[in-house]
């Protein structure tokens, strides 16, 4: 029996993020210009014909990765907007964020390298100051939480809770055993 559209369509989307993964081990490993095609593809388990067939190179791919981590910020971010309460809104973000590092703790280790690549690589800082760019367009949205919740220095405050997550989300990746749970009612407390 042939494969309906939604299973194809599934079906490319798990080897599209098998690839994603591969790609982003890799770059972490060696980094972006001493990982090859070749590379990635061994360590997705594919053919390069297969890579090529979902993504235009190297550069393709680092791009599509990138954007799937934008698409997962802003989407995180309008789910926690379209929230009536303040409190509600900051409590989306952080069991967002936590949710996203526990399950994909890389990705956000493959950002925060790529954030700190000098600026004269043209390549990575195309892809870093993207990165940069929709994070400032969502800090303002966060800051505008904070407003709402009538805190002194709303903008302050809103740094500051943005240390204590990226502060969080870093020791997730770095240390087994990091008590998470444990981390994330803490916040909530302060923050909500």
């Amino acid at each position: 029996m042939p494969r309906s559209r939604e299973e194809i369509e599934r079906i490319r989307r798990l080897a599209m993020d098998n690839i994603g993964n591969a790609a982003m081990e890799c770059f972490l490993e060696r980094g972006y210009h001493a990982s090859s095609i070749d590379d990635i593809a061994k360590r997705a388990g594919v053919s390069k014909g297969l890579l090529y067939n979902y993504y235009q190179g190297k550069e393709g791919l680092l791009g599509e990765i990138v954007q799937a981590r934008v698409d997962e910020i802003v989407g995180l971010m309008e789910e926690a907007y379209a929230l009536d309460s303040p409190r509600d809104q900051l409590l989306r973000i952080i069991e967002g964020v936590l949710g996203h590092i526990a399950y994909n703790p890389k990705a956000y280790r493959f950002i925060l390298h790529l954030q700190t690549q000098p600026e004269d690589d043209a390549v990575l800082s195309k892809y870093s100051q993207l990165l940069n760019q929709e994070m400032s367009k969502q800090y303002q949205l966060q800051n505008d939480i904070f407003e709402r919740m009538q805190v002194q220095e709303p903008k302050l405050r809103s740094l500051y809770f943005s240390s204590a997550l990226h502060g969080v989300m870093l020791l997730m990746t770095v240390y087994p055993g990091f008590p998470v749970e444990a981390m994330k009612e803490q916040m909530i407390r302060d923050f909500c």
